[in-house]
């Protein structure tokens, strides 16, 4: 098992290799078609927080996306998809690809994260049940599987609705 990953912000040579580790990880081309639309959003699309993980030869084998949305009126990110190719998952790629775009999202002075995803994988980067905070949206998911993360100390989360950037189709 591999315990150390290399993280970088993707370039655009890694365009299809972020494809490729989306087709691969997910049932459908659902996940990687969503990372091609908000790559062409320049409402959703924010540079430098397309996120990689690399193997020993610089190959590209898991990503970490966070994407403008908003809570109500507030500016924040949106976590999706997070993606790993089969032969890499439960390794470490992908959670090191998380906490490198997570990072990199609080360099550039966002605030707020939230995420749809399993509750039991996201709480290990800090995130919580976005309905405990009066965060919400505007279609049926589990109330487990809605989660958010304040960047940073003194910023509380703000409670609202939370708006996806236009390819999501929320």
């Amino acid at each position: 098992m591999r315990h150390h990953w290399i993280t970088r912000a993707e370039t655009g040579t890694d365009i299809s290799a972020v494809r490729e580790i989306n087709l691969t990880a997910f049932p459908t081309a659902e996940e990687a078609d969503l990372v091609d639309a908000l790559r062409g959003d320049p409402a959703a699309w924010i540079e430098g927080l397309s996120v990689v993980s690399t193997d020993d030869d610089g190959t590209p084998v898991g990503h970490a996306l966070l994407t403008r949305c908003h809570i109500d009126d507030v500016p924040a990110l949106c976590l999706a998809p997070v993606a790993v190719r089969p032969a890499h998952q439960r390794t470490g790629a992908g959670t090191a690809a998380v906490r490198a775009v997570l990072l990199a999202a609080g360099d550039l002075g966002e605030r707020y994260v939230v995420v749809l995803g399993h509750p039991a994988y996201y709480p290990r980067f800090g995130f919580t049940r976005a309905s405990a905070h009066g965060i919400g949206i505007s279609i049926d998911v589990p109330d487990e599987a809605l989660m958010a993360l304040a960047l940073g100390d003194g910023h509380p989360l703000p409670s609202g609705t939370v708006r996806y950037a236009a390819p999501f189709g929320i």
